[in-house]
């Protein structure tokens, strides 16, 4: 005879969902929530003298300016490199393929040392920028270049998928109805990948926007010019100012989840209206 229920092979919903919340406070909710205790005994007036003072302010902006550019540029050109890893072959395809993973297996203080070397003045891409006036190394460019490298497998492995996905049909029936390259890209293509696209940039942002290890050595920790926000809280942390940790990672962690937030939001919006014009 028949079971009258199903059986699942996972749990019910309620001791998945208990597990869920559990593992979820564990892992992510309580580490966060302990930031806001650091700087909760710290008073309004005291908060916001040391999240909002000249020089972390100045930390908040290129932090959060050369992560939002270096995923613009890795939706750019990691659109581009996806694209053509699946559309082409090429001598070298499947190295080329492998190398954008090294970014995620490098560790990222040799990332720091190697990006530092080649692009010093004296690096081997450094010495072709000295006589021109200019400094790719302990400036912001550095800085960015950096964010580019950790952030391009984001944008890559999020977007190819998608494109292995698209069937080129669609772009040949374009085509033979008489659209151009530009309007097939930007009527049949583009709509297809950009919840993708905005996917990998927010993964790209968050890597970037909390970045360390890759970027304090090419930043060169200059005040007011190339010092960001993880080296102030790592800086407060030192001289023993952990409530003026927390209130700096506090207002970080405030504006990557509001920015996050909003990209998730675009990405929803884009999934539903590609839904309804199919």
């Amino acid at each position: 005879m028949a079971s009258s229920s199903t059986r699942r092979v996972l749990p019910g919903f309620g001791l998945s969902l208990g597990y869920t919340l559990i593992y979820l406070s564990l892992i992510v909710l309580i580490p966060l929530s302990s930031v806001f205790v650091l700087s909760a005994g710290m008073g309004w007036e005291r908060f916001v003298d040391a999240a909002t003072s000249p020089r972390v302010v100045a930390s908040y902006k290129l932090s959060f300016g050369a992560s939002l550019l270096a995923a613009g540029i890795n939706v750019v050109f990691g659109l581009i490199l996806a694209w053509s890893l699946v559309r082409y072959t090429f001598p070298g395809k499947k190295l080329v393929d492998a190398l954008i993973d090294l970014p995620f297996a490098l560790p990222t203080a040799v990332a720091g040392i190697a990006l530092t070397a080649i692009y010093a003045k004296n690096g081997w891409v450094g010495q072709f920028f000295e006589p021109l006036g200019i400094q790719i190394a302990f400036t912001p460019i550095g800085i960015l270049i950096a964010l580019v490298f950790i952030g391009l497998p984001f944008i890559v492995r999020t977007v190819q998928p998608i494109i292995e996905d698209l069937d080129a049909e669609f772009e040949e029936a374009a085509a033979s109805l008489g659209a151009s390259r530009l309007q097939t890209f930007r009527r049949v293509i583009f709509p297809a990948l950009l919840p993708a696209l905005l996917t990998g940039f927010a993964l790209a942002f968050a890597r970037a926007v909390g970045e360390y290890g890759s970027v304090i050595f090419i930043a060169g920790n200059i005040p007011f010019v190339s010092e960001i926000t993880p080296l102030m809280i790592i800086t407060k942390l030192e001289q023993y100012d952990y409530e003026g940790a927390g209130a700096v990672a506090t207002v970080m962690l405030l504006f990557s989840f509001i920015l996050l937030l909003i990209i998730n939001g675009l990405q929803a919006w884009t999934t539903r209206r590609a839904g309804r014009s199919i």
